[in-house]
Parts: structure tokens; C-alpha cells; sequence
């Protein structure tokens, strides 16, 4: 019989400062982590989980704190399919919570008619969402309820009665040309974006390679990015896409609005909850799904960026 694996994390957050433990929980929240006590968190094992522990043992750490992740296939007194209904409760109370922010979605677009502030419910509908991605990439065991917002959210949608430019990118900036660029391997959606920035706007003539990170043998000139200790990679609460636009200068307002989509998708915060992001996560998770390799992820995730930078630059940004 085969079991389910997990990712368990244990921590211990010192009292100073006072800001680290709230923002821990909320991180735990945003990410999915199923509390089994109070410093005892699980996640259904998987790349993505294990990427969102590591990021927050290294924060505890840096802060004075203890983390451990351990991978498990049992845990004491637990069985997996209780555990895993214990991660559909989660959810389905989530799913009650966006049903009835729909319902009165549907209340306050029938009130409105016709008037001008009938456009309040299309800005809900947007928040609505994105509230819902968020909700459904930590829906690891398909919760109940589901279907019926999104069913709801369609009929909104449906109710509610530009054009590309070619791109022109910015000159590679100055003393980059060619050199070797390392991350991990599996690219998802920020090294995906972090690799487009650097080949259209860095350097045009960049070469990649994705490494086992647990392999990886760092070379002199070899530029790191959205590695533990790489030249280029998460900063505080700023991703690595960010980071390399704030280091190269990098302020064209398209480029901006891309960093707020990359940000909230790669750190699950919300911060800025762009229209454009739920779509741009389907799109990066569909190429995980049609490719193993990164070189082929790499080659259809510039068409991806290309397309969203040159829509972007279609319409003002704020």
C-alpha cells in the first residue's frame, strides 16, 4: 500500500523581534501548511512545498529562530486520509467564504442596474479571483465546493457587458554580454520570468544552465540567480525577478507591472493582486505539465513574457 509523503516543519520563532512570529503564521497561512500543534506544520510533500519550507526555515534562522524539515510518510496517531481531510476542512471554509463574496457580488450588480458605479462589482469580480487562485493552488485534496464559485463567477463574468505592440527591448545593460547564468533546476514561475528579464533586458546573449542545487560546484563568473547565496535572488520580502529589476535599473512601468505579478504568484502574498496574475499562473503551470526539461519551459516561457510585457505596454500603467 502506498502511503502519502509529507513535509513537516518544525520551528521554534524567538520572542524579538515581535513582528517575526505573526508574519510566519501568515506565511504558513498563505502557503497551506496544515497545523498540527503549535509549532508543527504539514504540507503534502512536493516541489513547491519544499521550496515554501525552505524559504521559511532560512527566515526563521536568519532571525534567531530553530527550523527542521523533515519528509515523513506517517505521523503519530494520523492517518493519511485523515490528514488529508483535515486539508479539504481548510479549503471548503475558504470556498464558503468566496461563495458568499460572489452572492453579493450578484446583489450589488443587480442593485446597481445601469449606473455608473455598476463597475464597483467588475473591480469585486477582479479581487474575487484572485482570492480564488490563491484558494485553489493550496487545494491540494480537491475540497468541496470548488466548483459551485466558480460556476458562480462565470455567470458575473458573462453578465459584465488593445492590442499587442511588438516588443522592443532596452539595450542589455552595460558589461553583459554572454556570460553564464546558473539557477535550479524545475524553473516555475520566477526563475521562468527571471530568465526572460535577463536574455531581453541583461543580457541578450545569456546562457543558462539549471543545476541540482545539492550538486551545483559554483565557478568563477558564473552569475547565480534565485539560488541560496546567488548574486541575484530573494531579497527580504522581494523576489528574485524584483531584485534584478531593482540592481539593473530597470523602472519601465511594464516591467513594474510584471515584478507585481511574479511577486505575488512566487511569494503566495497577495500584495498586489494584478488582473493579469491568475492567468499568467496558468499559463507557467501549463508548461510545467507539457515539459520536463527546463531548456523547452525556457523556450516557450519567453513567448509567454514577450506577450504579456508587449500587452502591457499596450495600455497605461499606474
Amino acid at each position: 500500500m502506498n502511503h502519502q509523503r509529507w513535509l513537516l516543519l518544525l520551528h521554534q520563532v524567538p520572542p524579538s523581534p515581535p513582528y517575526l512570529r505573526a508574519r510566519i503564521l501568515r506565511r504558513l497561512k498563505q502557503i497551506g501548511a496544515l497545523a498540527l500543534k503549535k509549532s508543527a506544520y504539514l504540507l503534502p510533500d512536493g516541489e513547491d512545498a519544499i521550496e515554501d519550507f525552505q524559504w521559511l526555515l532560512k527566515e526563521i534562522r536568519s532571525e534567531g529562530g530553530e527550523a527542521w524539515v523533515l519528509r515523513t510518510e506517517a505521523v503519530a496517531g494520523l492517518t493519511d486520509e485523515s490528514m488529508q481531510e483535515s486539508f479539504r476542512r481548510l479549503r471548503a471554509a475558504d470556498y464558503r467564504d468566496l461563495l458568499t463574496e460572489a452572492q453579493a457580488l450578484v446583489e450589488a450588480q443587480a442593485k446597481n442596474g445601469s449606473r455608473d458605479d455598476a463597475l464597483n462589482p467588475q473591480a469585486g469580480l477582479r479581487k474575487l479571483r484572485k482570492r480564488y487562485d490563491e484558494v485553489s493552488r493550496i487545494d491540494f485534496f480537491e475540497a468541496t465546493g470548488k466548483q459551485e464559485v466558480l460556476n458562480l463567477m462565470s455567470e458575473i463574468e458573462q453578465s459584465f457587458g488593445k492590442r499587442d505592440q511588438e516588443i522592443r527591448p532596452a539595450s542589455p545593460a552595460s558589461g553583459f554580454n554572454g556570460h553564464r547564468w546558473v539557477t535550479r533546476r524545475g524553473i516555475k514561475i520566477d526563475r521562468t520570468a527571471c530568465c526572460w528579464l535577463i536574455r531581453r533586458f541583461i543580457d541578450h546573449a545569456a546562457d543558462f544552465s539549471f543545476v541540482d542545487p545539492d550538486q551545483y560546484v559554483h565557478r568563477e563568473g558564473e552569475l547565480r540567480f534565485d539560488m541560496f547565496e546567488g548574486e541575484f535572488t530573494h531579497e527580504g520580502e522581494a523576489c528574485s525577478f524584483e531584485v534584478l529589476v531593482e540592481r539593473f535599473g530597470l523602472g519601465e512601468p511594464p516591467l513594474r507591472a510584471i515584478a507585481e505579478i511574479v511577486h505575488d504568484l512566487d511569494l503566495k502574498d497577495a500584495k498586489f493582486g494584478r488582473p493579469e496574475t491568475a492567468g499568467v499562473a496558468a499559463l507557467i503551470e501549463g508548461l510545467g505539465l507539457r515539459h520536463a526539461g527546463d531548456a523547452q519551459r525556457l523556450e516557450e516561457g519567453l513567448v509567454i513574457f514577450d506577450a504579456l510585457y508587449a500587452r502591457l505596454r499596450s495600455v497605461p500603467q499606474e
